[in-house]
């Protein structure tokens, strides 16, 4: 599967949420964040009676005569970061012990790392003879970076820490006539959860959680239908198709059907990051101008806040300072070509 073009659609939306404006720990709307595609763990779900989801399923349509189908299944991985410095002060200290937590810079907050769940190419006519269960772990870890002042004296750390996840994907395929299939995928959090005085919290919930998930399908040897604008034939057949909590789309150069994007976010076939987009913002609700607009106007106070708040707010923050005049006045807005949405009447 070649995802070269899609790559910057894929990240879209799996950072869709990540951060909002303003980009600042403090802020009320940064306190509850990852609201999209999140799988927490099942028996999380049953507990609550299914009001918070564990799985996502995805079905589309493939026409071919022998087509194969690869897949793969990304997602955000939860990282908890705390500032420590040494107690009391002591910079001869020992780092090994005498930590405390930091009251103030590098603020304490949830960062993510890129997780991805390959399951290699597979024929269609395999898998309607057996489905394919694919099991998939991500273990803990934690890790430390020492934080220097001036002087190159040890006076701080940060301290990372992340917990394993576990879960399956499972793919099969339907034949409905000659050279169609129906194709299946299950994406489902099997990792382990026990509500107790430990466990409480979303955001402990969230770091055994799989974030913003999301499936990339890619066939060979067969194309994608549109599940959007199928033809007139398979329209009763494109509404059969069981999507929850995600939904297919074709991704690419318009008119190829080699590629599905399926995201929680609903999109349309083919979606494009714009042309003039200096880099990613994280918050799909707002246009490109008006966020740099609002970053430019932040007080020194509220910008140190931010590049302490996240690696990713610094890179938006410096990129948005350093915009030339000429870039930003082209985000105030482009003419595309424009079609007609359906043919002039008579």
């Amino acid at each position: 599967m070649n995802t070269k073009t899609i790559d910057a659609i894929a990240k879209a939306v799996l950072y869709e949420g990540y951060m909002l404006y303003p980009y600042r720990a403090s802020s009320v709307k940064n306190r509850l964040r990852f609201n999209f595609g999140v799988l927490y763990p099942r028996s999380h779900s049953e507990a609550q009676a299914g009001s918070d989801a564990w799985s996502m399923q995805t079905e589309c349509l493939i026409l071919g005569a022998s087509p194969a189908v690869e897949v793969k299944v990304r997602f955000l991985k939860i990282v908890t970061r705390t500032g420590l410095d040494l107690a009391g002060s002591e910079a001869s200290q020992s780092w090994s012990d005498g930590w405390r937590e930091l009251a103030s810079s590098p603020t304490p907050w949830q960062e993510a790392i890129e997780c991805e769940v390959d399951v290699p190419m597979h024929n269609l006519n395999a898998l309607s003879a057996a489905p394919l269960p694919w099991a998939f772990a991500f273990s803990a870890r934690e890790e430390t970076e020492p934080l220097r002042d001036q002087y190159g004296r040890g006076v701080g750390m940060i301290a990372r820490k992340q917990e394993s996840v576990c879960g399956m994907v499972e793919i099969k395929a339907i034949p409905i006539s000659h050279q169609l299939y129906k194709l299946q995928v299950r994406v489902d959090n099997h990792t382990p959860w026990e509500t107790g005085a430990s466990q409480t919290g979303r955001d402990a919930l969230l770091m055994r959680s799989l974030v913003s998930a999301h499936t990339l399908l890619g066939v060979y040897d067969g194309e994608f239908i549109s599940l959007l604008e199928p033809p007139d034939d398979l329209k009763d057949l494109a509404r059969s198709c069981q999507n929850m909590g995600t939904w297919p789309v074709l991704v690419g150069a318009p008119g190829e059907r080699d590629t599905m994007l399926s995201s929680p976010i609903i999109l349309y076939d083919y979606p494009q990051i714009a042309p003039e987009s200096p880099g990613d913002l994280f918050d799909g609700t707002e246009i490109d101008e008006i966020l740099a607009l609002r970053i430019m106007t932040m007080t020194e106070d509220e910008k140190r806040e931010m590049r302490n708040t996240d690696a990713r707010a610094r890179q938006i923050l410096e990129r948005t300072e350093s915009l030339p005049a000429e870039q930003l006045r082209k985000l105030h807005g482009t003419l595309r070509d424009m079609r007609a949405l359906k043919p002039e009447m008579p």
